[in-house]
């Protein structure tokens, strides 16, 4: 395949070419009740050309048979020499990389039959089903992809990545009397088959949550102090400063660039976030975006103040910062966008029964089922509650939306614990349509001095 992608890249007459190809495999089961909504295997494959010429704009054509690579590489050049944006395309310099020998994927899922992977899954609904005779109705599903990409440049950089991804999910449904609830459960992983067996336990938690909701209460709505257990927390720095700090929505919205130009204050002396593309083992981690740039720990917020954003090589390009790493795209189908990897909250000291006991009345919010986010307002819909009082968990709680203006909200962060967790969720980052992409979050405890929830009317 490489071969094949470098002949087409001789061929260029662009000032610069870059191709991307793609292979993927997927495995997708789903369950409704005890009945099998659908069980498929797929293949896809394709490629993106892009090419620049000095003075002008991108040229990119995609491409869904091989075999007409060259004739794509010549239309890229082509489109590129007509374009003519308000301001020519420079890229930022980065170092040349040879990386074309990918290691083995253990417990590789495509090594599985589909009638195992079926089999798995009914067992894990079985378990949802049969935990409590107040569950009426689940879903669950299982996908995994296995992603053979290559990358090339007219700068001499030649990459080869394997990108796995394996996710279950869970949904049971409660009911007794009138009342209805329900609740989520996931798992995510940039790993193997072995990484989602012996999941029943995950299962289980989705039956007893959905049937302990049935007896909570409807918090009230007002004003308190919350605590964020670690995903909500985790989910709050994605949808706000996660977003805000993508330089090309920055550059292309005066309004996103006010809320998170570096050296703007937007939190708490006691929060610093970054996004790290390349921790071990995560959704969102890669060796390397899909503009050949080495994935990298960016500090976005440190004390409180912007002091860093993630970049694609074009970015980087027009603000003088190096590019970060975060170019990425859904599938070979679609151009790379500047797009969060593993976002994270950094660990503070103490622990979450210091962080309760100063509360007198107040909200612990856990999970995220829901989040709504619009330049610096946002609406996070927490799974499950519990009321805080004097200092301990007290009664459940249901139906809690925790909302707010971010740098009113991150300001009044006022505790942060040391028990930080990265969350291995099976979810996913949607934005201009381009999603869900995988990635990652990760928080510990954090506690909010005061902040709006909206549940039921006071």
């Amino acid at each position: 395949m490489l071969d094949r992608i470098l002949e087409a890249l001789a061929r260029s007459p662009a000032d610069f070419t870059e191709v991307r190809v793609e292979r993927s495999w997927v495995t997708t089961v789903a369950f409704r009740g005890r009945r099998l909504e659908g069980a498929a295997e797929g293949r896809d494959a394709g490629g993106t050309v892009r090419c620049l010429v000095h003075g002008r704009g991108w040229g990119s054509v995609t491409v869904g048979d091989l075999a007409h690579l060259d004739a794509a590489v010549r239309r890229a050049h082509e489109l590129a020499l007509v374009v003519r944006p308000p301001e020519p395309v420079r890229l930022a310099p980065v170092a040349v990389h040879v990386a074309t020998d990918p290691p083995p994927l253990a417990d590789d899922p495509r090594d599985v039959p589909l009638a195992e992977k079926r089999r798995y899954l009914e067992h894990l609904n079985g378990e949802m089903l049969r935990a409590d005779r107040r569950i009426v109705d689940t879903q669950a599903a299982y996908r995994d992809e296995v992603v053979e990409a290559w990358y090339a440049n007219s700068e001499g950089t030649r990459l080869h990545q394997r990108r796995p991804d394996v996710t279950l999910a869970a949904l049971a449904v409660a009911r007794e009397g009138g009342v209805v609830e329900r609740a989520v459960e996931s798992l995510g992983a940039r790993a193997g088959w072995r990484r989602v067996q012996e999941q029943e336990a995950l299962f289980r938690a989705a039956a007893a949550r959905a049937v302990g909701l049935l007896g909570a209460h409807p918090v009230r709505s007002g004003t308190f102090p919350v605590v964020l257990d670690p995903r909500l927390a985790a989910t709050l720095v994605h949808e706000t400063i996660g977003h805000l700090a993508e330089a090309d929505a920055q550059l292309e919205d005066p309004r996103v660039a006010h809320r998170a130009w570096p050296g703007r204050t937007v939190g708490s002396p006691l929060l610093t976030v970054g996004d790290d593309g390349s921790a071990a083992g995560l959704r969102g981690t890669l060796a390397f975006d899909d503009e050949g740039t080495p994935s990298s720990n960016t500090l976005l917020v440190q004390h409180g103040v912007v002091v860093g954003r993630l970049h694609s090589r074009e970015t980087a390009g027009r603000t003088g910062e190096r590019p970060t790493g975060n170019a990425r795209a859904v599938s070979w189908r679609r151009p790379p966008l500047v797009r969060p990897t593993n976002t994270y909250v950094a660990a503070g000291s103490g622990t979450f029964a210091d962080l309760l006991r100063d509360v007198k009345l107040g909200v612990y919010a856990c999970d995220a089922v829901a989040s709504r986010t619009r330049l610096g307002e946002f609406a996070l819909t927490a799974g499950y509650g519990f009321m805080i009082r004097n200092g301990e968990l007290a009664e459940p709680v249901k139906h809690v939306t925790v909302a707010g203006e971010l740098g009113t909200t991150l300001g009044a962060v006022d505790a942060i614990a040391a028990d930080f967790r990265w969350i291995e969720g099976g979810g996913g980052c949607t934005r201009h349509g381009q999603g869900p992409l995988p990635v990652t979050t990760g928080a510990p405890h954090v506690r909010l001095r005061a902040a709006e929830v909206r549940g039921q009317a006071p």
